[in-house]
Formats: C-alpha cells, structure tokens, sequence
C-alpha cells in the first residue's frame, strides 16, 4: 500500500521515487507476478504456491499521477487506486479528469475510498453509512459503477462497519493491518504492507517479498474496535492445521506504548493466546506474529485494533 511518491515533506506516507523503482525491479527480479484487480478472485483460489502481489495506492494525491503512474503505466503494471470523492479536484489531489484516464486503462480499477475520509469508524453506522452512500452515488455519476473494491480510511473498522460494506455490495475491503491474503482471510479484513520512507527501504522491502501467510480460522476477539473497557484484549488465534513449526511462533506488540515481545502459549495445538498485560495507548493497537521458513522466507500475521476513547 502506497500514498504519495517524491513527497519529502510527509516521510510517514511517501516513498522516494528511486527507492520504488527499485522495489519493482525486485519484484520483477523475483519473478513475481503482478495481480490485476480483474483477476483478484482466481488469484486467491488458483495456483496457489505462486508468488504475487496486488499493488495498492490510497487516496489519489496527485504525487501519485505525476510521479508513479507514467512508470506503472510504461510498463503495464496493475493496481487499485482509492478515491475518497469529496477530495477530488483539491489541493494536492487528482481531479476526475485524471482519474478517468485511468479507469479508462487496462488492468487499472478505481477503488472506493468513502466520500469524506474522516475518522468514520468512531461514527455512528447511519453515518458512515450515509458517507459511503454519497460515495457510490457519486461513483456512479462519474465512472458508471461503483467499485467491488473498498479501502477504510485509516485501514480502521469494526464489525458494524464491515457489516455496512458489505450490506452496499463491496465483495472486498482492505485494512492497513500487516499481512499476507490467502484463500483463509475474511475478504473484507484483507491485510496490506504500508509501505513509506521508514518501512519501505530496500532491506525491508527484500524481507517483505519473502512473506508467506499464517493461515487462520478466527482471531478472538472479532471486533477490532476496542473499547476500554476491554482493554488489554484477551487474543487468541486459531490457526489452520498442520503449519510447520508451529511452536517456534514469535509475536510482538505496542502494548502500553512500547513494541516487546509478547507472552505467547499454546491452549491447545493450533490456539495460540497472546497475553497482553498493558493496555494499548494511543488511537491503534498492533500485534505481528512471524514464524520463520526455510530460504529466508517468514511466515507473517498482524492484527491492528482502534482504541476507542471510551
């Protein structure tokens, strides 16, 4: 997941564009395939050893336009670009003119973004629901359709609002959580790597590319909106059988606002319980847990909770 490129000015969301040069050509030196949004579906079911990857950009900044996609557009790389409507045609972003261009490519999807991009998780469902509606209204009215494709702004949500997404006929919706899609990931809790000037220099990036998943049936508890009052979570994930290694599991967290190495065991073979001992401060709560493969491969699973300020 990107968002602006040759941006210096916010180093949290932007990427030199020499450094994501670079990141595509490790991808291509790996052989890795590109995913085109049309084939998202089969690429989740279908040859599944095969490595790929989905290239996303939120938010449509016009950084993306002038420096990004003539290169994604020479050598006819797919992607999902996010468009938050109210912010088309302002200051710093890309105008339907433009956005157009690109729907109008090949293997290029404009993805939903919500209309406002403000913080609607802490929102009642009638407004965030009234939000994507003036979204998918306005899609509709500028490129015909709307997108199967979603983003939550902030990569935040909650099981009321992934009920809604689903409820207005998005098949897929995105987080911003860390993690590797596979065929066992609920379809509107889809994982990305946020990649920027911190966490997108080379070393990294090689690291990432060499990520598998950690197939999961169910992370307790469900809903990734967490009140205080349920603060620190009681987490346990119930893997999928038969993952090699299993036990030599490592996971971490930003519990009372400092990364550690989590209290980790096993309550029974596939069901790991993390103990969270502080509470998490400040608007998200993250955990990752890896497990580490042959070949310089990692196995990785995050999960990211928003800390609700009652």
């Amino acid at each position: 997941m990107y968002h602006r490129f040759n941006e210096s000015k916010y180093p949290s969301t932007n990427i030199q564009l020499d450094i994501f040069k670079e990141q595509l050509k490790l991808i291509e030196n790996e052989g890795i395939e590109f995913i085109s949004p049309i084939n998202f579906k089969e690429s989740l079911y279908q040859n599944k050893k095969k490595r790929k990857i989905l290239l996303t950009i939120d938010d449509a900044l016009i950084s993306f336009y002038e420096n990004a996609w003539p290169i994604l557009k020479e050598k006819k790389i797919p992607f999902i670009l996010f468009v938050s409507t109210r912010e088309v045609g302002s200051f710093n972003y890309m105008n339907w003119d433009q956005i157009l261009e690109l729907h109008n490519a090949d293997n290029v999807e404009i993805g939903n973004h919500s209309h406002s991009h403000e913080y609607l998780v802490d929102e009642s469902p009638e407004v965030i629901k009234n939000d994507i509606l003036r979204s998918i209204e306005i899609f509709n009215k500028k490129l015909g359709s709307n997108s199967k494709f979603f983003s939550y702004p902030f990569g935040e949500y909650s099981l009321e609002f992934k009920r809604i997404i689903k409820e207005l006929g998005f098949d897929y919706a995105f987080g911003q959580h860390s993690g590797v899609i596979d065929e066992s990931k609920d379809l509107w809790e889809l994982p990305r790597f946020p990649i920027n000037e911190k966490y997108g220099e080379l070393n990294r990036f090689k690291t990432l590319i060499k990520t598998l998943p950690l197939k999961y049936t169910k992370i307790i508890p469900e809903d990734k909106y967490l009140l205080q009052s349920k603060n620190p979570p009681n987490v346990k994930i119930f893997f999928k059988e038969n993952i090699n290694n299993l036990e030599n599991i490592n996971c971490f967290s930003n519990e009372g606002d400092k990364w550690r190495n989590s209290k980790i065991s096993f309550v029974e073979k596939n069901t790991l319980e993390i103990k969270i001992e502080e509470k998490f401060i400040g608007e998200r709560g993250r955990i990752n847990c890896s497990l580490k493969e042959n070949d310089g491969f990692w196995r990785w699973l995050g999960v990211q909770f928003v800390i609700a300020e009652k």
